[in-house]
């Protein structure tokens, strides 16, 4: 059985928060500056150029990418032969959590659902932590974060659908929650889709989508070619940047499918904000 220090997960965790606050990540930075070269408004492209800039900005200042800096959620996987040595696995990625977010000087977000009342002051600073945790072989954990924000986790939308709605009745409804959507998750958007399962595995289907690479494929052909039929629709929408039109609202459409009961069809669709924060470490 492989040991691994408490204070080592709580250190990793601090670190990643931090990182991705201010760091855009390169699929996301490749994305806008190719975005910039190829989009035809002039309007769009001055916005891309200034989503490039203030990366630049919060790079080399150390700044946050945004003043959201969102709730953590973290998709980790546990390998059967590990164990944390000195307390437990979900008490060290809140720690790390909580010391990310006072040491990066982020925004405390998490607030009671009725009271709006901030909770850093008794569950603690930005805590907790969304944690889905996986269990699966080997003697390594993969922790998977990413910053979501408010703006862009308002606009997501769940829906269990008849059978018969389809391909067809998929691709219209997520190419509508976008539209719907408009500029509010400020834009360029990854889109994040879930398939199949319950109504809750399709939810925490699509978060978990918006992890993939901008520009990597999707191995189901089936599941690729929905994608680019997707990506395509929203793009002609002409919502553009920041909801100030053009012909870039989304970078990329992901979708994960997990197969259903026969007599339903869950789709949800979670979308993430061009800061896109996330990050995937193994220890």
């Amino acid at each position: 059985m492989r040991e691994i220090e408490f204070d080592t997960v709580v250190k990793t965790v601090r670190d990643l928060i931090i990182h991705c606050s201010t760091d855009l990540p390169e699929d996301m930075y490749n994305a806008l500056k190719t975005s910039v070269e190829v989009e035809k408004s002039p309007v769009a492209k001055a916005v891309l150029e200034q989503i490039l800039d203030n990366a630049h900005i919060a790079k080399t200042e150390e700044r946050p990418l945004c003043q959201d800096t969102g709730l953590a959620v973290f998709f980790v996987r546990v390998g059967e032969e590990v164990r944390i040595k000195g307390g437990l696995l979900r008490d060290a990625i809140n720690m790390g959590t909580e010391q990310g977010y006072k040491d990066g000087y982020l925004r405390a977000s998490t607030c009671h659902p009725f009271t709006r009342a901030n909770l850093k002051d008794t569950i603690g600073y930005n805590l907790p932590a969304i944690i889905h945790f996986d269990l699966v072989a080997g003697d390594k954990i993969e922790i998977e974060y990413a910053a979501k924000g408010g703006g862009s986790e308002n606009v997501s939308r769940a829906r269990v659908f008849p059978p018969a709605a389809g391909k067809e009745g998929i691709i219209e409804y997520v190419t509508e929650v976008v539209s719907d959507a408009g500029g509010n998750p400020c834009p360029p958007i990854v889109v994040g889709v879930g398939i199949g399962g319950t109504f809750e595995k399709a939810v925490i289907s699509s978060k978990h989508a918006l992890f993939r690479d901008i520009g990597t494929e999707n191995p189901d052909e089936e599941l690729n070619e929905m994608e680019q039929i997707m990506l395509e629709k929203i793009n002609n929408l002409g919502i553009g940047a920041m909801g100030m039109g053009g012909t870039k609202t989304a970078m990329a459409v992901h979708i994960e499918s997990n197969p259903c009961h026969i007599a339903s069809l869950p789709v949800s669709v979670n979308i993430q904000c061009h800061s896109s924060r996330h990050a995937h470490i193994t220890l």
